[in-house]
C-alpha cells in the first residue's frame, strides 16, 4: 500500500503459506483482518500454498479456499508435480493458477521425462482454464521454450533475485519513469 500511495500501479503480492499457517481455524478472518488493515485490495493479494498441504485435509481445503475465493483473493498451488495430487481433487479445488516445481523446470533439456511432465502439467492447467507458472527459471533456453507452450507467467533468477523491498520500489520508480514506445501496428 505504501507503493501505492507512492504512485506505483498496483502491485500483486504473492505470500506463501506453510502447511501448518493454512491448518489454521482462523486463517480466513486473518487474511480479512489484515486485508482490512492494511487497506489492500483482495484482488492484489495471492496466497501460494504446496500442493502437499492442500492434500493433507481435501474437505477443510476445499472450505477455507471457498472462502478466500469468496474475498476476492487468488490461490495458487505452489511446487505442483512434488506432491500426491489427485486430478479430481486439482479440478474441485477452487484456484487461480498452478507452479510447476523448479525440479522439473531445471533438468528440461537433459531429462526427456521433465520434458514430459512439464508439457503435460501445462497442457493439464491450460485445459483446466487455470494460469500456470513455471518457478526456476535462470536461463534463456528454458524461458524460450516455456514461452512456446504458453506458459502464462515464468519466475526465477533470469528476472531477478530475491531482495529488500527498498530496492523493489527503486525498480517500480524506474519503470514508471521509462518513456512509453508505442509498438508498431501491423
Amino acid at each position: 500500500m505504501e507503493w501505492r500511495k507512492a504512485g506505483h500501479a498496483a502491485v500483486i503480492v504473492a505470500v506463501n503459506l506453510s502447511a501448518r499457517q493454512f491448518e489454521q481455524k482462523n486463517l480466513v478472518e486473518m487474511v480479512n483482518q489484515v486485508l482490512n488493515e492494511s487497506g489492500l485490495e483482495p484482488g492484489c493479494l495471492r496466497l501460494e500454498i504446496t500442493e502437499s498441504a492442500v492434500m493433507r485435509d481435501v474437505d477443510y481445503t476445499i472450505s477455507v479456499l471457498h472462502e478466500l475465493k469468496n474475498m476476492g483473493v487468488s490461490v495458487s498451488i505452489d511446487d505442483f508435480g512434488t506432491g500426491y495430487s489427485s486430478l479430481d481433487y486439482l479440478k474441485r479445488f477452487p484456484i487461480d493458477e498452478v507452479k510447476i516445481d523448479r525440479s522439473f523446470i531445471r533438468d528440461i533439456f537433459v531429462d526427456e521425462d521433465d520434458t514430459a511432465i512439464v508439457d503435460a502439467i501445462i497442457g493439464l492447467i491450460r485445459s483446466l482454464n487455470l494460469r500456470v507458472i513455471a518457478e526456476g527459471v535462470e536461463t534463456e533456453e528454458p524461458l524460450t521454450y516455456l514461452s512456446e507452450r504458453q506458459c502464462h507467467d515464468i519466475q526465477g533468477f533470469l528476472f531477478g533475485r530475491p531482495m529488500p523491498a527498498s530496492d523493489f520500489e527503486m525498480i517500480l520508480t524506474q519503470e514508471r519513469h521509462q518513456p512509453v514506445t508505442p509498438s508498431p501496428i501491423p
